[in-house]
């Protein structure tokens, strides 16, 4: 057992409400809420705070296998096999916007870390990258030769990763739309990780294009992967119905834990760390307090991270270097008196507020926008019948 760790992770909470396997699981920044979505077609937003009622949203056509909070925590967007992507308030209306995102099943939803923009991958081989407000497409990245399984921006957005079923990494520069990189195997700040069929887990360094880490855990396939946001661990989820915890500094398995009924299908820690959540074919969503003895509130800087990227979330060395100059840098920082410090902490948050408020508010836009154009079309329509209907009658 690591000396880091207090004690073992345990279960807090678990969900039901789910009527088939649970394909995506992930946290709101505040832990408020956590969404998830299953095979059942339904996108479920369950409340942290005991007693409260889950949302069950219904909307697509088929399964629905990704889903992610904004940064904001005022949107969710939702991936399907029907082809589409949803945006949803996740309040007790369920209100969405839809558009057809791709010409085959959506596996993977991501937001941008300012929140502007969503990537989107597809068995249609293509990485689409969209404006979040209104939903304009933006561009397609097209090299893989095989279903794309997943997507992600790095941190600070200038960067997409991708995985597909042409056994390749893909890494690509935003702003020129170039492939910078391919890692031709399944299968810190700037580490990739990949999770396989061949039930192993590997990391690359972006830097020097090179294999790090190479883990044998698993008895069977590894569905779904997480980093801890200070980079120093590795959740992962299995068919063989657990849930590992890798320690990524000593290169060692430091937990196995029991609790699925079946495979562990997906798997996402907490913004903060401080848990992580689990889905599986038994239809239920598991909570889990991390329980790692360590204060991350410095290490854990999002918007400070370089262009670091992973296959579930950004994370690695870069991170950890940097929440050591911040802690070093503390006593310094002490001499700003308590009144600014409660300024800018007031300041930010106002800012959080107006953006969030932002973000429901065009989202509202683009859905009275979508309920227009379908009454115009309507209206188009009984026009042209009872044109008909007059020509009809002349004739």
């Amino acid at each position: 057992m690591a000396a880091l760790c207090e004690e073992d992770p345990s279960l807090e909470r678990h969900f039901k409400g789910h009527r088939d396997a649970v394909t995506s699981v992930d946290f709101s920044r505040a832990k408020k809420q956590l969404a998830s979505g299953s095979m059942d077609s339904s996108l479920m937003i369950w409340s942290m705070k005991p007693q409260m009622r889950a949302y069950r949203f219904l909307g697509h056509k088929d399964a629905v296998l990704c889903v992610q909070f904004s940064p904001s925590g005022h949107l969710v967007a939702s991936g399907s096999r029907d082809k589409t992507v949803r945006l949803w308030i996740p309040s007790v209306k369920g209100e969405s916007t839809v558009f057809k995102a791709h010409t085959g099943t959506v596996r993977s939803v991501h937001f941008s870390s300012d929140g502007q923009s969503l990537v989107t991958a597809s068995d249609d081989k293509t990485i689409k990258v969209w404006t979040v407000h209104r939903q304009k497409f933006l561009f397609s990245l097209s090299q893989h030769i095989n279903w794309v399984r997943c997507a992600r921006f790095s941190p600070d957005g200038r960067l997409i990763v991708s995985s597909s079923d042409d056994k390749t990494v893909k890494l690509w520069d935003k702003t020129s739309r170039e492939c910078i990189h391919s890692f031709c195997e399944h299968g810190g700040g700037h580490c990739i990780a990949a999770g396989g069929t061949d039930s192993t887990v590997k990391l690359w360094d972006i830097r020097m294009n090179r294999l790090l880490q190479h883990y044998q855990v698993h008895s069977s396939v590894v569905n779904s992967l997480s980093f801890h946001p200070s980079g120093n661990y590795l959740v992962t989820a299995s068919s063989d119905s657990t849930l590992k915890i890798l320690d990524l500094l000593e290169g060692r398995l430091l937990y196995t834990l029991h609790g699925h009924q079946g495979p562990a299908t997906c798997v996402a820690f907490s913004r903060d760390g401080d848990l992580f959540a689990s889905g599986g074919s038994d239809e239920q969503v598991m909570v889990w307090k991390t329980n790692f003895d360590a204060d991350y509130s410095d290490v854990v800087k999002p918007q400070k991270y370089s262009s670091s990227v992973d296959e579930t979330h950004g994370t690695g060395q870069s991170e950890m270097d940097g929440g050591i100059h911040h802690k070093k840098t503390k006593t310094q920082d002490s001499v700003r008196t308590h009144e600014q410090q409660e300024e800018e902490t007031s300041l930010a948050n106002t800012l959080e507020h107006i953006m969030g408020q932002l973000d429901v508010l065009t989202q509202t836009v683009s859905i009275l926008e979508q309920r227009l154009t379908l009454t115009e079309d309507k209206l188009k329509e009984c026009l042209e019948t009872q044109q008909k209907i007059i020509q009809n009658k002349t004739n």
